[in-house]
């Protein structure tokens, strides 16, 4: 009776549906892509150029000029059509401060100044009630 028991429950689990649905569709890795453009100039004082296009539509597009301390200053774009059919476009610069890119596809925070809810307004406003009370009040020199 105990082994029907265990056997039916490990058919139970082993049949039961994770939740987690199928996996994303992955690109073959191994099918060629013909490429269209490939243009790379390097000029002698370390500016460059490139542009390259593929059969799938993916399109890149960069320059660079040398920046200070041995950096290359970088600006470019490149866009291809993601696997859910969104066309993705992002431009760049990389420079001194760091990799800058722009997109629409990208996340925005939130704008700042946002609003303040109420209940904070007044939690900030009974702090600095009872820090003005605390200010009048003899100091003992231990805590308070």
């Amino acid at each position: 009776m105990h082994l029907q028991l265990i056997l039916a429950a490990l058919a139970a689990v082993a049949a039961a549906d994770t939740g987690y649905g199928a996996p994303p569709p992955r690109y073959d890795s191994s099918e060629e892509i013909a490429i269209l453009r490939n243009d790379f100039v390097i000029e002698d004082d370390g500016r460059y150029n490139f542009d390259a296009e593929t059969a799938n539509g993916i399109v890149v597009s960069e320059h660079g000029t040398p920046g200070v301390e041995g950096a290359i200053n970088s600006a470019g774009s490149f866009s291809y059509t993601a696997p859910d059919g969104t066309d993705v476009h992002l431009q760049y610069v990389a420079d001194e401060n760091g990799f800058q890119p722009q997109g629409a596809h990208l996340p925005v925070a939130p704008e700042f100044p946002h609003p303040i809810p109420q209940f904070v307004l007044d939690q900030i406003a009974f702090a600095a009630e009872e820090d003005a009370r605390n200010a009048k009040r003899p100091s003992s020199g231990g805590y308070q």
